[in-house]
C-alpha cells in the first residue's frame, strides 16, 4: 500500500520536517496524519474520482527536500515575463522552496505582507495561526491530508482592512531538478474588510525529470473584498499537479479564481467555494488546452449558504489526439439561501475521435425562491462555420484556429487584468500552434 510507505517517510523524519518548518504548520500535522491514516489518496471508487487514481500517480520514487537543500542561482536573473505593459510585483517559489535571497524590495501599503509562511509567523503569528489550515478539509481529502504532513513553508498575502493592493503579484512555481521529485507547495491568502488584491500563478518545468506537486490554497475574502487569482499552467507532460483551493466568502465579498491549463501531464485541480455572507459572488472558471496522452480534471463546488448570493462556473475544454479530460460541477443551495443566483456552463470540443470528455453537472437545491441552471455541450468543431471561413478564402488551419480561438474566449472574457487577457490570448494561439509559448529572453521554460 504506497499510503504506509509515505507514513514511514513521515514518521522516520519528523524531526527533520518539524524542525525545518515551523509551529504553525507542524501543530497540524497530527490532525492530517490521523485523517490520511483513516482514507488514504483518493480511489477510483469514489464518484468524485471515477477516472483518475490517485495513489498511483504517488507509486514511482520520489525524492522529497525534507532537509530544505536550498536551489543556487538567481532565478530574477533568468526569467523574464513579457506582458505588454504590465508589471506585477513577482515572486517565485523553488519547487516548494520560497527564494528569500534575491527578492526585491517592494513599498507595499501599511501592514501589507507578501512572502514566505516563514517571515509571516514571525511577523504576524496570531493572524497566521488564525487562518492556516482552517479551510482546508483534511477529511474529505486524502491529498490535502498529505499535503498538510508534509508541508513545510508556503507563500502568504495578507491585507489588513481597508487597503487597495493595486499591482498585481505574481508567483513563479519552477520545477527543477535531475531526478524524479515530489513538492508539496501551500499559497494562504487573507484579504480583509474593504480589500482589492490580485494574484497570478504561472507553473513551469525546467529539467525533464518526472514531478509531483501536490498544491493546498486557502483564500479568505472578508466583507466587500474583492480577490482576484489566477492559475496558469505551462508544465511538462511529465508533471503531475493535484491542487485542492479553498475558498471563505463573507458579506458582498467578490472572487474570481480562473485556471488555464496550457501544458501538463496529468493535472487534477479542486475548487471548494462556500459563500457565507450576503450578496457575495464567486467566479470559478477554466480553459484546458489538451492533446497527446495528456489528462486535465477540474471539480468544482460551490456552497450557497446565504440569501442574495451569485455564481458562476464555466468550464471549457479543447482536446485532440487521446486527450482525455473530465469535468465535475456541483452547486449546493441551502436552506437558507433564498434569491441565489448560480450559473452553470460545460462546452467542450474534441478535436480528434480519440479524444474523450467525461463531464457530470450537478445541482442540490433546498431552497425555494432560486434561479439556478447548467449546460454542458460535448462534440466537434462546426462544420458549417468552418465550411463559411473556408467560403472566404481562409485555409483550413487558419478557418480551424479562429474557430479554436473563439470557442475559448468566454474563459478569457473572465479576466478582469485586460493586459494580463490580451497575453493570455496569444499564449492559446501560440498553443494551438504548436509554438512555444516561453517569452523571448528567458531561461526558464523548456
Amino acid at each position: 500500500m504506497i499510503e504506509q510507505q509515505y507514513i514511514d517517510i513521515f514518521n522516520q523524519y519528523r524531526d527533520a520536517i518539524d524542525s525545518k518548518s515551523v509551529a504553525v504548520l507542524n501543530n497540524l500535522r497530527e490532525k492530517a496524519l490521523d485523517a490520511f491514516q483513516k482514507q488514504g489518496f483518493p480511489t477510483k471508487k469514489l464518484e468524485d474520482y471515477l477516472y483518475l487514481d490517485i495513489a498511483a500517480e504517488f507509486m514511482p520514487d520520489f525524492g522529497l527536500n525534507l532537509n530544505r537543500v536550498p536551489f543556487a542561482g538567481n532565478p530574477y536573473m533568468a526569467y523574464r515575463c513579457e506582458i505588454p505593459n504590465m508589471t506585477t510585483n513577482l515572486y517565485f517559489v523553488l519547487n516548494d522552496l520560497f527564494h528569500e535571497e534575491h527578492k526585491p524590495k517592494v513599498e507595499y501599503p501599511e501592514g501589507v505582507f507578501v512572502g514566505s509562511f516563514k517571515q509571516f509567523s514571525k511577523q504576524n503569528p496570531g493572524t497566521f495561526t488564525k487562518y492556516y489550515g482552517q479551510i482546508a478539509d483534511l477529511y474529505n481529502n486524502g491529498t490535502v491530508a498529505f499535503n498538510t504532513m508534509f508541508a513545510q513553508d508556503g507563500f502568504v498575502i495578507y491585507v489588513p482592512k481597508g487597503v487597495i493592493v493595486e499591482q498585481p503579484i505574481q508567483l513563479i512555481n519552477i520545477l527543477k531538478s535531475e531526478f524524479n521529485y515530489l513538492v508539496n507547495r501551500r499559497i494562504l491568502i487573507i484579504a480583509e474588510d474593504d480589500t482589492q488584491v490580485k494574484l497570478l500563478i504561472c507553473d513551469h518545468t525546467v529539467d525533464e525529470s518526472q514531478f509531483l506537486a501536490t498544491q493546498v490554497t486557502e483564500i479568505f475574502a472578508g466583507k466587500n473584498a474583492i480577490v482576484d487569482y489566477y492559475d496558469l499552467e505551462e508544465n511538462s507532460d511529465k508533471v503531475t499537479r493535484l491542487t485542492n483551493t479553498f475558498v471563505h466568502q463573507e458579506e458582498a465579498s467578490n472572487v474570481l479564481v480562473n485556471n488555464m491549463t496550457l501544458n501538463t501531464g496529468v493535472s487534477r485541480n479542486n475548487y471548494h467555494v462556500k459563500l457565507r455572507g450576503e450578496h457575495s459572488e464567486a467566479y470559478v472558471c477554466g480553459m484546458v488546452i489538451a492533446d497527446r496522452n495528456q489528462y486535465v480534471d477540474n471539480f468544482a463546488f460551490l456552497d450557497h449558504a446565504k440569501p442574495h448570493c451569485t455564481s458562476t462556473q464555466l468550464f471549457k475544454y479543447v482536446l485532440q489526439d487521446e486527450a482525455k479530460g473530465a469535468f465535475c460541477g456541483r452547486i449546493l443551495v441551502e436552506k437558507d439561501a433564498q434569491k441565489t443566483l448560480a450559473y452553470q456552463s460545460n462546452n467542450n470540443l474534441c478535436i480528434s475521435p480519440t479524444a474523450h470528455m467525461y463531464a457530470k453537472p450537478q445541482l442540490e437545491i433546498y431552497a425555494d425562491d432560486v434561479k439556478c441552471s447548467h449546460g454542458l455541450t460535448t462534440g466537434q468543431l462546426d462544420e458549417e462555420a468552418l465550411l463559411y471561413l473556408r467560403s472566404r478564402g481562409i485555409g483550413k488551419d487558419a478557418a480551424r484556429l479562429l474557430l479554436m480561438q473563439a470557442f475559448t474566449a468566454g474563459v478569457l472574457e473572465h479576466v478582469r487584468i485586460p493586459r494580463l487577457r490580451d497575453r493570455l490570448a496569444d499564449l492559446v494561439e501560440k498553443r494551438f500552434k504548436g509554438e512555444s509559448a516561453r517569452c523571448r529572453n528567458c531561461a526558464v521554460c523548456k
